[in-house]
């Protein structure tokens, strides 16, 4: 098997990458349908951005508490019920727009609403993947993991654009909601002996505090998470500035601002498969990719026309998602595994928390100044927060962001690995995971 594609050797990742893909193409499909909704009823950048962060709201807010149950609960009981949840939201939305009732209210609730079921999501996703593949898979399962879902973005909007123009915004939002079976299914088909589950977290006072003291003694971790929180505040709002730049710049209609989304993607695919062929892991690499991600976002803004807007995208979609990538292997790698919900709940909460302050900030931007100083305002904020972080943090303990290759784990024993900047410092060993025991019935 190609080193690209490795993880897709163990059964259940394989089962669980098929039910994401066509899940993931319904995401892409609701969201394209969902800002040209708002766009229809509102034809306010601002709504556009509050709707946008309404919907990040909730793991700002609950993002520590949906790490917790992701330690306390086993993972694919959490993620199932999460599907039925984001579904239900989905049809509901999808079904007050085609019956005409929709008003701007609504979507911002069911944003909220949706929000909720992706704040719990999120964390058990992200931890469930080292449990399907084990730690020699990881880095190549989390780029498989960014591929499937960028794929689904090159098909999705665009393919939202088209069926927005033959049968409406309604019926492509209930369509996203179907699609949520499909990861149901996977779920349930997965082979629970084969899991590599570690023991469920026993319930204690001050478990999220103990997550937070954890990456707060981890100053590499905290330079991570400071890179990641600038870029998603104030850089990754890729369908809000999309829409404005599509709409108010270059005059286009919602099979164009489909198209963008598509072309974004083609970066995003590209820096997802370079990545899951990375066996080595630098830090280096989350700063330079955010460094260049802020420059490239700034420099789109300044594209004269439609057609120079869509050939900077798949630069911005690949240093975009080399970042990405690169930080979630970095912080699945470096925790403990009875940490792993909180610290990613944690992670995501920095990742996706910060779009209720940025995203309506930079709309208001877009609204105020003009589309294009949205993508130059934000790009902007990218590379300054990155230059910060990187100063700060190095400094607080005297990090070193050489390049220094982390050694890749014995099969006996799986150390626990601490990434200081670029050095890899081998702490005590933990034990390796063994296949789980089925918990009992599963959740339908």
């Amino acid at each position: 098997m190609s080193p690209t594609f490795r993880a897709f050797k163990v059964r259940n990742f394989r089962l669980y990458a098929s039910g994401a893909i066509v899940s993931n193409v319904g995401t892409w499909m609701q969201r394209v349908a969902q800002d040209w909704l708002v766009l229809e009823l509102t034809h306010s950048g601002t709504a556009l951005g509050i709707v946008t962060g309404l919907q990040f709201l909730p793991a700002l807010l609950l993002g520590p508490y949906a790490g917790l149950v992701a330690d306390r609960f086993p993972k694919r009981q959490v993620l199932t019920c999460t599907q039925i949840a984001m579904a239900t939201v989905a049809l509901v939305l999808g079904g007050l727009t085609v019956s005409g009732l929709v008003a701007p209210w609504h979507v911002y609730l069911l944003a909220l609403l949706f929000g909720i079921g992706t704040a719990f999501d999120a964390p058990a996703r992200q931890a469930f993947v080292v449990e399907m593949v084990g730690r020699d898979e990881l880095a190549n399962a989390v780029g498989l993991n960014s591929a499937s879902f960028n794929a689904a973005r090159l098909l999705g909007p665009a393919l939202a654009g088209l069926l927005i123009h033959w049968i409406g915004t309604g019926p492509v939002i209930m369509i996203n909601g179907l699609t949520y079976a499909a990861v149901i299914v996977s779920l349930r088909l997965m082979r629970v002996s084969e899991l590599h589950t570690p023991m469920v977290a026993a319930r204690d006072k001050g478990m999220i505090r103990d997550g937070m003291r954890y990456l707060w003694r981890r100053p590499d971790l905290m330079m991570v998470l400071v890179t990641v929180f600038f870029a998603g505040t104030f850089g990754l709002n890729f369908q809000l500035t999309s829409a404005l730049m599509a709409t108010e710049v270059f005059q286009k209609g919602a099979g164009e601002y489909g198209v963008l989304g598509s072309i974004l993607a083609i970066g995003s695919l590209s820096g997802a498969l370079l990545a899951a062929r990375r066996v080595r892991i630098r830090a280096r690499l989350v700063i330079g990719s955010a460094l260049a991600f802020g420059v490239m976002a700034l420099v789109s803004g300044l594209m004269p026309t439609y057609l120079t807007y869509a050939l900077v995208l798949p630069l911005v979609g690949l240093t975009s998602l080399t970042m990405l990538t690169a930080a979630n292997a970095t912080m699945q790698l470096s925790i403990e595994p009875t940490m792993r919900g909180r610290v990613m709940a944690l992670y995501m909460t920095v990742l996706m928390g910060g779009t209720p302050i940025g995203s309506p900030l930079i709309g208001w931007v877009g609204q105020t100044f003009g589309a294009r100083w949205s993508l130059i305002v934000g790009g902007g904020l990218t590379v300054l927060g990155t230059i910060a972080s990187v100063l700060y943090f190095s400094r607080r303990r005297g990090l070193s962001i050489r390049p220094r290759l982390l050694p890749r784990p014995r099969l006996d024993v799986l150390p626990q690995t601490e990434l200081l900047g670029e050095k890899a410092v081998v702490g005590p060993p933990e034990p390796a995971l063994s296949p789980a025991k089925d918990p009992g019935p599963r959740v339908a």
